[in-house]
């Protein structure tokens, strides 16, 4: 059978129609050629119904289960894109198509597009999530110091349900915020590692080792490795600092210690300069603030130990210096004392001074300090003695001169023609001249010296003897002498009257024999100075009254012991001090009795 193409509406109905008929008419024409019977025919007939019926029946169906696969396609549909847009946290989409009426198939193709777009922006969307997520679990766990951390587990904990903007944006915001977290740890990180290295480096250590003790991680050398800076990372490289810190302390203190010992000891030693250059770097140290000392290997062990080797070798050798330092002080002593007449340190005080000082148990610092400060009071005492001094040496001079004179007005040859005769005349001259200036000198000498006594409180003794003393005595002496001449000259006017004239009768000045004649250096002209025992004159009993109770104006070392026994010296530098005292009291008795029959000191003509 062939077909007519006609529209398919029409198509349909008119091939069914068409067919139908046809087919009837043939089967009738072919009932009646048989000779059917009418029953069977209607029966027949009945059952081509009913399988026709049948057969449109399932195609009803068919149609029916189809279009409900549809309806229920276009709900899932609209309702897996309704779900993707609260995913998404989005109320609408532009693309989104209104609901048109139209048959299920193009609904469902209209919506097709935009649901394909919104799956895609939820894979980017959760990509973006898990990417965030990714990124604040590794980044915790850096901060926990986990040293390996899993990518893929970020994937499983994305919340799909909500992957709108907003959240994301709380997980950015978290990330940042770890990330500048991580960003100051890792700055921590660094800061604590460059300061460690500057310590290792200044202190003398291995830096990559201290920081590999912490870490592994933290050293430059073991590339590849991401950094802990976890709390306790960060807590043990504080406290390696920390550590550091006190220990380059420590050090710059033991230094300084050493540095100050150096100092001392170069002054009291005299150390030269080339053996000083070696420890310059420790004494300068002294000069800088303990921040500003950065230099590399300046606080190294070995620094401290050398300049323990050098401060122990100065110790040892401070003791042999200082009592060589101590002699030359005490000859500088004695120097300024012999040079302005003052009392020079008895040798005993010095011995018993030198045996404690070999012993060990006196303070050499301080012994020398005391002998400083005797120098600096001998200095000044000399200074404030110097004009009478320059007076006192040209009094002598001109004593030693009238003493020449007297020598040269007894000799009866003094006029003779012989050699040198003329050079004494002019001597005697200018000698003349010097003696009549002596009472003028003496009386200017009395007066400063009053001056000096009543200024400083205490008597001025010319080599343990009163100045004023010996001036007074010296006056007496010069009238005795004026007495003794006028009374030869009355002797001499009686001779010349006549001998009946003459009285023999005894003077009651002093006798026929003149007495000898006193020098100025403590001794009788033709007596031992071992004579001592004769009787005292009046003006010698007040010259041994000065010596006793003028005032102390020596420069002995009595005064050096007082320090020592306050630090608590052994019992043999207190006794020591007492028998100086002793002595002392010896030497003012001493004085006394020598002033007794000692005159002006002058130097031998």
């Amino acid at each position: 059978m062939g077909s007519i193409q006609t529209p398919l509406p029409v198509r349909s109905s008119g091939l069914l129609e068409n067919s139908c008929g046809y087919l009837l008419q043939e089967l009738q024409m072919i009932w009646d050629e048989i000779g059917e019977d009418e029953s069977e025919r209607e029966k027949m007939l009945l059952d081509i119904e009913q399988e026709c019926l049948e057969v449109y029946r399932k195609k009803v169906d068919y149609a029916n289960m189809a279009r409900s696969r549809l309806h229920q396609e276009l709900a899932e549909s609209e309702s897996e894109f309704t779900q993707l847009l609260l995913s998404l946290g989005e109320r609408s989409l532009p693309e989104r198509p209104e609901k048109k009426a139209g048959t299920l198939r193009q609904q469902i193709d209209s919506l097709t597009p935009a649901l394909r777009e919104m799956r895609l922006r939820k894979r980017e969307r959760i990509n973006q999530f898990e990417a965030v997520q990714g990124q604040v679990q590794k980044i915790n766990a850096e901060i926990a110091g986990l040293s390996e951390y899993d990518d893929s587990v970020s994937a499983m904990k994305v919340n799909k349900n909500d992957l709108s903007l907003k959240k994301l944006e709380e997980y950015q915001a978290e990330l940042k915020k770890l990330q500048n977290e991580k960003s100051n740890r890792l700055e921590k990180v660094e800061q604590y590692s460059s300061r460690i290295h500057d310590l290792a480096a200044l202190l003398g250590m291995d830096s990559s080792m201290t920081i590999t003790r912490i870490h592994p991680s933290l050293n430059e050398l073991c590339g590849g490795i991401a950094k802990n800076i976890s709390d306790n990372i960060l807590a043990k490289l504080e406290e390696t600092v920390i550590s550091l810190e006190e220990e380059k302390q420590k050090r710059i203190e033991k230094l300084h210690h050493l540095g100050k010992a150096l100092l001392d000891m170069w002054k009291l030693i005299d150390t030269p300069e080339k053996e000083r250059q070696h420890f310059f770097h420790v004494v300068n140290l002294l000069a800088i603030p303990s921040e500003q000392i950065t230099k590399p290997e300046s606080l190294t062990v070995s620094i401290i130990q050398q300049a323990e080797t050098e401060v122990k070798r100065l110790d040892e050798l401070k003791t042999s210096k200082m009592k060589e330092l101590f002699v030359r002080k005490q000859f500088e002593l004695q120097e300024i004392c012999s040079r302005s007449h003052m009392e020079i340190p008895s040798p005993s005080e010095m011995e018993n001074i030198t045996h404690l000082v070999d012993s060990g148990t006196i303070d050499l610092v301080h012994l020398l300090k005391s002998m400083d400060e005797q120098i600096t009071k001998a200095e000044e005492e000399a200074l404030s003695r110097k004009a009478i001094m320059e007076r006192v040496e040209k009094w002598m001079l001109a004593r030693d001169e009238e003493r020449w004179l007297e020598e040269y007005n007894r000799d009866e040859n003094r006029y003779s023609v012989s050699r040198g005769a003329h050079r004494n005349l002019k001597r005697a001259e200018k000698a003349r001249i010097t003696v009549t200036k002596i009472p003028a000198s003496v009386d200017m000498l009395i007066s400063l010296t009053k001056g000096w006594e009543e200024e400083r409180k205490k008597v001025f003794l010319y080599d343990e003897v009163p100045l004023l003393a010996m001036l007074e005595e010296y006056i007496a002496l010069r009238q005795e002498k004026e007495s003794e001449k006028q009374r030869q000259r009355l002797e001499k006017k009686k001779v010349a009257a006549g001998p009946n004239n003459i009285s023999w009768s005894p003077r009651p000045g002093t006798s026929a024999r003149s007495a000898p004649n006193r020098s100025l250096s403590g001794t009788f002209n033709g007596t031992s100075p071992s004579h001592r025992n004769l009787k005292k004159s009046p003006a010698n009993r007040r010259l041994s009254l000065g010596a006793q109770h003028g005032g102390s104006n020596s420069f002995n070392l009595r005064s050096l012991g007082t320090s020592f026994i306050q630090e608590g010296t052994k019992p043999s530098t207190q006794q020591m001090y007492a028998r100086s005292e002793y002595g002392s009291h010896l030497r003012d008795e001493t004085a006394s009795v020598v002033s007794t029959y000692s005159g002006p000191l002058s130097p031998e003509s």
